[in-house]
């Protein structure tokens, strides 16, 4: 049987309840040694992304889903409400998600798709990445005329 952890913030979401179904509370859940769940929050409170302090040869490896998606050009990752809308996530939630990672090593960044990983200098990009769409979600429209579109 295949186990669904899911953070206690998001139990409204679940709409039916089960064996496999394991709500877990807090920040953090270990689910072997080096593998860790972390609450991460996102376009969800209580949005999940897993640690794997050994991937990445050692290096670390965050499976970030949507909650730090990675874009089209494996380079940078972004931050959405809403994917399907192009709705932005605010700026204090943006932080909340670097907060919950600033504890974890990552070389590699692992996205909701199977072509969509950031290969090395993951946790780099991630907070380089986030400092970008703060400026850009909290500017006064001068940020983005300062490069050209790429």
């Amino acid at each position: 049987m295949a186990f669904q952890f899911i953070c206690i913030t998001d139990r409204k979401w679940v709409s039916r309840e089960g064996p496999s179904i394991s709500l877990w509370e807090g920040a953090s859940k270990k689910l072997l040694p080096g593998v860790t769940l972390i609450c991460s929050g996102g376009h969800y409170a209580g949005g999940t992304v897993l640690h794997w302090a050994a991937g990445a040869g050692g290096k670390g490896a965050l499976l970030s889903g949507d909650i730090v998606q990675v874009v089209q050009d494996n380079k940078s990752v972004s931050f959405m409400w809403s994917f399907p809308n192009f709705i932005p996530l605010s700026a204090p939630r943006v932080e909340g998600v670097i907060a919950s990672l600033k504890n974890y090593n990552f070389d590699r960044i692992h996205g909701a798709f199977t072509d969509r990983t950031i290969w090395s200098d993951g946790k780099g990009v991630m907070e380089r990445s986030a400092a970008r769409y703060l400026k850009l979600i909290r500017g006064d429209g001068t940020y983005e005329l300062q490069y050209e579109c790429t």
